[in-house]
């Protein structure tokens, strides 16, 4: 090393080696932004540059090379060999030009490493056939171990020169690159020249052709001109090919942020540009990205393997946040060409939207929208699975359950309360159930709940007893009383398949109903026949209108002082061909319960006035109205219709109604009462005194009639207090002067009771049993030429 630097410093005109590394510098740069143009060029133009660029960095060699040999001064006469001279310059361009060609080769990694090194080769070369194109009055010797070293580190930095030199965009790679081949030039040139040692020798001459050093200055200032030239020439086309990839990198990402969808543009798998889009995706902005590899956003490296192998085709995976969340994204890979260049852009489309919308379209298809519950599809899937995989001693249990009357609070108070009233039923029994038990909605009020892996009939039992208790809870009751039966079948002890399973616990259900609802009933085999009895009267009863089987019964009401019968009661009477006649306590319930009341109840309506429209005698008719009918918001506007198309006087007819209809929404009853009355409709209160509030609801309405009930009259001569209840609805009626019938009056005693007692009217078997209309043609449509039986006399006779 020592004796590099001596040579340098002694036996060199150091302006001219300062000069000399300037060349070198700039034909390196000129060299490095040349093969950079050359990579991105195709076909004969790529050719065409990489002659240029071969050219600028052999000249700038062989230039670096002799103004370092301009700068040497020996002391005695030099001269240089033309031929060796020209030899050396062609061997650098043509070893350069090979060097840069293989750093070229695409889909090679060594490719730069290996071209890089013959570049060096190509330095080595130059610089020896230039010294022995050196003439000089002496005898030079070299010392091997300085000229191997002058190779191996030429071919070292050399071979390092060219990858970094193409590695990036960045300015810093070029100038990197620039520095380390100007090193890989000068270290050769000065390490070389230490190696050389020159003894003078008066007997050796310069041959008469050798080229002196002024004409050799020329030469090699026409070949720095050339250099200065081509490094200006790159430099130029440089900047040019920087703005015009910065307008269309801008002009690009102007298009690219004006997407909604995420765009990248990559060089292989490095990002070059990003818009925002992507950059509030990934939760980084733009410039951050560019520079960074496709792993650092996507990292399944299989997604992105396939992605990059099948352009033009849709792929999902995720993207990684900067949180280190994942998201999943669409993505799809086009070529595109890039500031003259081959890239390809990815298209990344969020795809959290559809993820929920997908997993909300699954919910619903499984569950119910309005309580979150499993439905029947998903419920009888999984029972499915547990009975298959049910294992010896273990029982499966399924509890089916509906809301008693859960028509009722739809038809009374609207179907957002029965809504609240399902939401509340889910509430409260799903916090019974643990992770083992299942509870599903299997359409309107009806529910099931799942019990897999239970020792037996007690667990399912108590689990029921547990439902009733904190529905019936009434410190926490919510503003629509809830109650619930419950049918309980188990598995394998009563059925080993779901269908079967269901059905029974559906016949158990029907039973609990039966037996007084808000209860719970185990399924039993003989209960099988009377549910399918029970549903027979259901599906009979929904036909009975179609197919005329209703008919209506009528029981006259007489007033007690004038002894004559002033109106009729029409009662709804079912004769099915089978069965022949169903009493109404056994099929009004069931018509109430399955909701056929509301037909029936508009039949019983239409057919008591169109008969007593026909009627010669002016008398009433008097019609029970359910409070299902009675909280139907066009009720009143229906019962208007009715009485035009039959032509009756509203006067005429009399509406009976319970106190319940009143208690479960007294508003809406009393808006419904108010529009009936101004038909000239008269109201009875039926029932009275087995009610609630009853005196509170006389005030709250002025009815034209209170019906008391038979249970009282019945009891009035072996019962005192049932007299003296009598006794005091009828002095509650001379107060308030609303007439007082009492019904159910069966015997002679019971009469002169009433009599003695000043009761209005009367109507019962005493007095008439009903019967078809027909019978009472006496009443209805008088013959004038014969006398009208008085009805109370012919009872007191009987």
């Amino acid at each position: 090393m020592l004796k590099v630097y001596n040579c340098i410093a002694t036996a060199h005109d150091l302006r001219l080696v300062a000069l000399a590394a300037f060349i070198c510098v700039l034909a390196s740069i000129a060299a490095i932004r040349l093969l950079r143009y050359a990579r991105i060029s195709k076909g004969r133009m790529r050719s065409l540059w990489l002659a240029v660029s071969a050219i600028s960095t052999g000249f700038g060699i062989w230039a670096t090379h002799f103004v370092a040999m301009l700068a040497f001064t020996p002391g005695i006469p030099s001269g240089y060999n033309i031929v060796l001279t020209i030899l050396s310059l062609v061997a650098a361009i043509f070893l350069t030009g090979i060097g840069l060609t293989v750093s070229l080769i695409e889909d090679w990694r060594y490719g730069p490493w290996v071209g890089g090194a013959i570049v060096a080769g190509g330095i080595a070369v130059m610089h020896y056939m230039g010294m022995a194109a050196f003439e000089i009055a002496g005898t030079v010797v070299w010392d091997p171990v300085l000229v191997a070293a002058s190779i191996v580190l030429g071919a070292m930095i050399g071979a390092i020169a060219l990858p970094v030199g193409l590695h990036g965009d960045s300015e810093r790679w070029k100038i990197g690159g620039a520095l380390l081949l100007t090193l890989a030039i000068c270290s050769h040139h000065f390490t070389a020249m230490g190696a050389v040692s020159i003894i003078p020798d008066p007997s050796i001459t310069i041959s008469q052709t050798a080229l002196p050093a002024g004409l050799l200055a020329i030469g090699v200032t026409i070949a720095s001109l050339g250099i200065l030239g081509l490094a200006t020439a790159g430099v130029v086309i440089d900047i040019r090919d920087h703005r015009r990839s910065e307008l269309e990198t801008d002009r690009m990402r102007s298009l690219a942020d004006a997407t909604v969808e995420g765009l990248l543009v990559c060089d292989g798998e490095m990002i070059v540009s990003a818009n925002k889009s992507f950059s509030l995706l990934v939760g980084c902005s733009a410039d951050s990205l560019i520079g960074s590899k496709l792993e650092s956003s996507f990292p399944d490296s299989a997604a992105r393997a396939k992605l990059m192998s099948r352009p033009n085709h849709t792929l999902e995976t995720e993207l990684r946040h900067r949180d280190g969340s994942m998201i999943p994204v669409e993505l799809i890979m086009r070529p595109i060409i890039f500031a003259e260049r081959p890239h390809h852009v990815i298209a990344v489309r969020d795809l959290k939207r559809r993820k929920a919308a997908e997993q909300h379209i699954h919910f619903l298809a499984h569950h119910d929208a309005l309580t979150g519950l499993p439905n029947r599809a998903y419920f009888n899937a999984r029972v499915d699975q547990e009975i298959a995989a049910l294992t010896p001693g273990k029982s499966l249990g399924i509890l089916c359950l509906d809301l008693d009357r859960f028509k009722e609070i739809n038809d009374l108070f609207g179907h957002a309360a029965g809504d609240r009233a399902l939401q509340t039923f889910t509430s409260r029994v799903g916090a019974l159930l643990d992770d083992q038990q299942m509870m599903a909605r299997l359409g309107g009020d009806e529910f099931a709940i799942l019990l897999s892996g239970i020792s037996g009939p007690a667990a399912a039992g108590r689990l029921a007893e547990s439902i009733l208790e904190v529905l019936g809870n009434i410190a926490d009751a919510p503003e629509v009383p809830i109650s619930t039966s419950i049918g309980i079948a188990l598995s394998p002890d009563d059925a080993p398949d779901r269908q079967s399973l269901l059905n029974h616990a559906d016949v158990a259900l029907y039973r609990a109903k039966q037996e007084g609802r808000a209860t719970y009933r185990f399924f039993e085999a003989k209960m099988g026949a009377e549910v399918r009895d029970r549903r027979m009267v259901e599906h009979d009863l929904r036909l009975a209108i179609s197919r005329d089987e209703l008919w209506l019964a009528y029981q006259p009401q007489l007033d007690i002082k004038r002894g004559k019968v002033v109106g009729f009661e029409a009662l709804v009477r079912w004769k099915n061909p089978s069965r022949g006649e169903i009493s109404p306590g056994v099929f009004i319930p069931i018509a109430e319960e399955i909701g056929a009341i509301l037909p029936i109840g508009d039949w019983v309506l239409k057919e008591a006035c169109r008969e007593a429209a026909t009627w010669k005698t002016p008398l009433k008719v008097a019609v029970n109205v359910s409070a299902v009918q009675l909280h139907n918001a066009a009720f009143a506007q229906e019962l208007h219709g009715i009485l035009l198309e039959s032509g009756l006087p509203g006067k005429r007819l009399e509406i009976e109604i319970t106190e319940t209809a009143l208690v479960r929404d007294l508003n809406r009853t009393l808006a419904t009462l108010r529009q009936v009355k101004a038909l000239g409709v008269e109201i009875a209160m039926d029932d009275f005194g087995t009610g609630y509030s009853s005196l509170s609801n006389l005030r709250a309405f002025p009815f034209d009639r209170i019906k008391i009930d038979r249970s009282f009259i019945k009891s009035v001569h072996s019962n005192q207090q049932a007299a003296t209840i009598v006794r005091a609805v009828l002095g509650l009626g001379k107060g308030l002067g609303l007439p007082v019938i009492a019904e159910g009056v069966e015997t002679n005693e019971e009469l002169r009771f009433l009599q003695e007692e000043s009761c209005d009217e009367v109507q019962g078997f005493l007095l008439g049993r009903p019967a078809a209309i027909e019978t009472f043609r006496e009443y209805t449509n008088p013959d004038a030429s014969l006398p009208q039986a008085d009805p109370i006399k012919r009872a007191a006779s009987a």
